[in-house]
């Protein structure tokens, strides 16, 4: 498996910069506030369910592709995490 892009990046790369869409109009047609964008942008937030729907209004994308963008980049980022379980088997 490679690291994956987080979102945002796909966001910003895909549809916000092309497109020439301001991170102040994306929120307002997202219907969040500039704070929240702008936080998810820089990856500080992930992706919710609701915002994931919002998404899929914006951008044509589904709200459950979002979701498994989001999952995939946190799986990576978790991935030489010890999480000391003993296996049942």
């Amino acid at each position: 498996m490679f690291n994956p892009a987080h979102p945002a990046e796909i966001l910003k790369e895909t549809y916000l910069e092309p497109l020439d869409i301001s991170i102040t109009k994306a929120a307002e047609m997202l219907g969040v506030s500039r704070k929240h964008l702008s936080r998810f942008i820089n990856q500080h937030v992930s992706i919710t369910p609701e915002f994931a729907l919002r998404l899929e209004a914006f951008t044509g994308k589904s709200a459950l592709a979002w979701l498994t963008l989001q999952m995939n980049y946190d799986l990576w980022q978790l991935k030489d995490i010890d999480l000391n379980v003993k296996a049942v088997a």
